[in-house]
C-alpha cells in the first residue's frame, strides 16, 4: 500500500469516528422519542392508569412533552459548558446524562409496583434526557463542522443522517415485537427490550467520544468566557435568524410524524401504516442527508434550502389533497416519501448553515439555544396546531396551511441570511 492510499485510509477512518463520536447521541435522542411515542398507550397503562384510558394517554404524552421544557435550560448550561470547556467535554457530560435517562427507562417499575413513585420516575428521566439533549445539538455540530472545515455540509448532515437511522431502528423495533410477542408478553417484558438496547450503544459512544481529539478550531480561537449573555448581548439577531431557520426543518419533521395519526383518525386507515412511512422516511432521511449536505458544499447552502422551502409551499395543499381524495395506504406512503425527501434537502444543510451563522467562541451556545427554542415551539406544538385547524375550520386539509406559514417564515429568513450575513 502506497503512503498516499495509507494517508487517505487513516484520513476516512478518522472522519469515521469523529462522524460516529458526533451523531450517537442524536441518534439515541431520536430513537427514545420515536420509541415511547410508538409504546405510549402501553406505558399509559403501566405508569399512567386512571379509570379514564384517554386521560392516562394524555398524562404519558404531556410528562414526555415536560422534556421540552428543559431543553433549553440543557441548551444554556451545556451549550456555554461547550464553549468554555470544549466541544468534546460538552458531549461527554450530555452522553452521561443520557445513560442515566435511559438507565432509569429501563429498569422502572410500574405503578403496580411502587404506586404514584412509578410516573414520578419517569418524569425525572424525561427531565434529565431533555436537559441532556438541549446541549447535544450544538455542542456535537460544532464538534462536526470544526473537524471539517472544508466539507461543513457533509460532516453536519450527519445530524440528520443520525435521526434516519434512529426513526429506522425504531420502526424495525415496533414491527418486531408487535408481530413476535403478545400482548401479554409485550406489556410485561416486551417493551424494555429497545431501552435495553440503549444501554447497549451508550456506552460504546461514550467510549468513542473519549478517544476523539477536541476540534482544531475550538483549541485555536479565543475562549469565551461569558458565551450566553455575549449571543443574548450581542448575537441576539443571530439567535433570531438561527430561530428562524430551524422552523421549517422542525414543523415538517413533526408533521411527517403526525402523518400516521392523520391516516388512522382522518382517513381510517390502520395503525400499520405508521411503520411503513416512519421507515421509508427514515430511509430517505439518513441515505439522503450526506448526498445533500455534500452537495452544498459545492454549490452553496441557501439556494438548496430556498428551493426546498418553495416546493414546500406548493405541494403542500395539493399532497393532503391527494391523500383525501385517495385515502388509502399508498397514498400515505407517497406523500410521507415527498415530504421526506423536501425535509432532508431543507435540514439536511441546515447544522452547517447555523453554525456559519455564529462566530467559534460561541457557536455550540448559539446553536444549541436557537435550536431548542425553535423545536418546542414550531415543532412539538405541530401536530395539535394541525388537530386544531382540522377541528376549527372541518377542513382535512388545512394541516397544510401550517406547513406553507412555516415554509413561508424560513424563505424570508433565508433571504435576511444572505443578505445580512452574506452567507451562501
Amino acid at each position: 500500500m502506497t503512503v498516499a492510499s495509507t494517508a487517505r485510509s487513516t484520513d476516512r477512518g478518522n472522519a469515521a469516528r469523529i462522524i460516529t463520536a458526533a451523531s450517537i447521541g442524536n441518534a439515541l435522542e431520536w430513537f427514545d422519542f420515536l420509541i415511547y411515542g410508538y409504546f405510549a398507550v402501553t406505558l399509559s397503562k403501566l405508569f399512567f392508569p386512571t379509570q379514564d384510558p384517554t386521560v392516562a394517554l394524555l398524562l404519558t404524552l404531556g410528562t414526555f412533552g415536560t422534556a421540552y421544557l428543559v431543553r433549553p435550560l440543557g441548551a444554556i448550561v451545556l451549550g456555554a459548558y461547550g464553549d468554555r470547556a470544549g466541544r468534546k467535554a460538552s458531549l461527554m457530560v450530555s452522553i452521561l446524562l443520557m445513560l442515566i435517562g435511559t438507565l432509569m427507562m429501563a429498569v422502572m417499575p410500574t405503578y403496580q409496583m411502587v404506586g404514584v413513585a412509578a410516573p414520578i420516575a419517569v418524569l425525572v428521566a424525561r427531565l434529565i434526557q431533555g436537559f441532556s439533549v438541549g446541549g447535544e445539538f450544538g455542542s456535537a455540530t460544532a464538534f462536526l463542522v470544526e473537524h471539517g472545515e472544508h466539507r461543513k455540509g457533509f460532516f453536519a448532515s450527519f445530524q440528520w443522517a443520525s435521526q434516519g437511522i434512529a426513526a429506522v431502528l425504531a420502526s424495525a423495533f415496533g414491527v418486531v415485537l408487535n408481530t413476535l410477542l403478545s400482548p401479554d408478553q409485550f406489556a410485561s417484558w416486551g417493551w424494555r427490550l429497545p431501552y435495553v438496547f440503549g444501554l447497549l450503544i451508550i456506552p460504546i459512544g461514550f467510549y468513542i467520544r473519549s478517544q476523539v481529539a477536541e476540534t482544531p478550531t475550538f483549541l485555536a480561537a479565543e475562549a469565551a468566557t461569558a458565551p450566553l449573555r455575549d449571543v443574548l448581548v450581542h448575537q441576539w439577531d443571530r439567535v433570531l435568524l438561527a430561530i428562524g431557520l430551524v422552523i421549517a426543518s422542525t414543523s415538517s419533521n413533526y408533521l411527517i410524524l403526525y402523518m400516521p395519526t392523520f391516516a388512522i383518525h382522518q382517513l381510517g386507515l390502520p395503525a400499520s401504516t405508521s411503520f411503513i412511512a416512519t421507515l421509508l422516511g427514515g430511509v430517505i432521511l439518513s441515505t439522503g442527508s450526506p448526498f445533500i449536505g455534500h452537495w452544498s458544499d459545492k454549490v452553496g447552502r441557501t439556494r438548496i434550502m430556498q428551493a426546498a422551502t418553495i416546493l414546500f409551499i406548493v405541494t403542500a395543499y395539493p399532497a393532503f389533497v391527494l391523500l383525501t381524495t385517495y385515502p388509502i395506504v399508498a397514498t400515505v406512503v407517497v406523500i410521507t416519501c415527498w415530504l421526506s425527501l423536501l425535509k432532508t434537502a431543507y435540514s439536511g444543510v441546515l447544522p452547517s448553515l447555523m453554525a456559519e451563522v455564529f462566530p467559534a467562541r460561541t457557536r455550540s451556545t448559539g446553536m444549541a439555544l436557537s435550536y431548542n427554542i425553535s423545536v418546542p415551539i414550531f415543532g412539538g406544538f405541530a401536530p395539535f396546531f394541525a388537530e386544531y385547524a382540522i377541528d376549527l375550520t372541518g377542513d382535512r386539509h388545512a394541516p397544510s396551511f401550517y406547513l406553507v406559514l412555516t415554509a413561508v417564515a424560513s424563505l424570508i429568513v433565508l433571504v435576511l441570511v444572505r443578505r445580512r450575513l452574506g452567507l451562501r
